[in-house]
């Protein structure tokens, strides 16, 4: 047991050794940046594999191969394509704002990196820890909607300005059903501590069942975050923002080269980011299943849990077709916000009703009873007028 503790704390174990090194004046500054390299290590990398596999696994889902030809198996794409980028002209509209056209993508990375300092990855592997953390976490990613204006504003492109409204448009949408569904968490937990709330999670002599995805008001919960995270991410089925079909694509359509990449590795680093907060609320972070799975090291636990959501995002992009903008504001207004609201207040009932099991039954009462209730209203054919197509005379 000894040495499955000193796997589980191996990366902790060497940041203190490395701090204790230096002189007593560098050790703080150490300290911090042996909390931030590892991020900008870990999370650019994860980004590189996550293309290559989303994109053999679209290829797989679509019936094609994917890519194959640089490297074995085309394992080695991420480089070209990274080489590609950084090397490729960048070009910028005459009629451009200059200044903030080029901090637009910076500004879009910098709220997803702030974000991973509060996300948990191990057992005593919090690089920033705060009693307010959650708050942290929404409120840094409020930024990546300015630096969406800014891209589609600076650009002095009718198509980037129509593609920059729709992704603000539906991000301060999701934002708020996304927000909801973390507050039961916060309301049984007694905590806003991604580290609080994973420890309200964790039981050696527990099982699965601890975790709160295993509870009414958790299942609920973790499936109007995912679908909220798809949209404040710009997955599909909700990827309007850059519509090929309609607007060319989207905020970003005037920037090229390594600007573009940069707001390519800023979705997907929000992506993880989000991915990694939903793991803490609802999936136990960094816990095991099982307590007799305890001695697996707890990082990898969370990264396993990280990969899994990953390839489910991919999965939901290469089944789901994109909906329309009438429909998507429709779902985060009538349907995705009340059901966050009933949510919470089934999450009452599980902590007032006093006996185990009728706290279930009252529970899952309210969860059904509400996902069923706003389900026909929004599906309502008095919602929907037929339409008629006439061509141009």
């Amino acid at each position: 047991m000894i040495v499955f503790q000193q796997i589980d704390q191996v990366f902790v174990t060497a940041k203190h050794y490395a701090v204790e090194l230096a002189p007593i004046e560098w050790q703080s500054i150490i300290s911090v940046l042996l909390s931030i390299i590892p991020i900008l290590a870990v999370f650019p990398l994860l980004f590189a594999i996550t293309t290559i596999l989303e994109r053999k696994g679209l290829g797989r889902i679509q019936n094609r191969y994917g890519p194959n030809r640089v490297g074995p198996y085309g394992a080695l794409q991420p480089v070209a394509d990274g080489l590609k980028t950084l090397f490729k002209e960048s070009v910028q509209p005459r009629a451009a704002e200059k200044v903030l056209f080029f901090l637009a993508p910076v500004i879009l990375v910098i709220p997803a990196l702030l974000a991973y300092s509060v996300i948990p990855y191990g057992r005593n592997m919090v690089p920033l820890e705060m009693d307010a953390a959650l708050l942290f976490f929404f409120a840094v990613g409020a930024g990546t909607e300015l630096a969406v204006f800014m891209a589609g504003w600076a650009s002095r492109n009718k198509y980037s300005l129509l593609g920059a409204m729709r992704a603000i448009a539906q991000m301060l949408s999701y934002e708020i059903p996304l927000i909801l569904s973390a507050v039961p968490v916060v309301m049984l937990s007694g905590t806003l501590s991604p580290t609080g709330i994973v420890a309200a999670q964790d039981n050696y002599t527990a099982t699965i069942a601890h975790w709160n995805l295993f509870k009414p008001w958790g299942f609920a919960g973790f499936i109007l975050f995912l679908i909220a995270a798809s949209a404040e991410s710009n997955r599909s089925p909700f990827d309007l923002p850059e519509g090929e079909s309609e607007i060319i694509a989207g905020y970003y359509i005037e920037y090229s080269g390594f600007k573009f990449a940069l707001f390519f590795l800023g979705e997907y680093l929000g992506l993880f980011a989000i991915c990694g907060l939903g793991i803490t609320l609802f999936l136990g972070g960094y816990t095991a299943p099982f307590s007799f799975l305890n001695w697996i090291p707890s990082w990898l636990w969370f990264f396993g849990k990280l990969f899994a959501l990953i390839c489910f995002f991919i999965w939901v992009r290469g089944t789901m077709p994109r909906v329309r903008m009438d429909q998507l504001m429709n779902f985060a207004w009538k349907f995705m916000l009340p059901m966050a609201l009933i949510n919470i207040l089934a999450a009452a009932a599980w902590r007032f009703v006093p006996m185990p099991g009728f706290r279930w039954i009252v529970s899952a009462l309210i969860v059904v009873s509400g996902y069923l209730l706003l389900g026909q209203g929004l599906t309502h054919k008095a919602h929907y007028i037929k339409r008629t197509y006439k061509f141009a005379t």
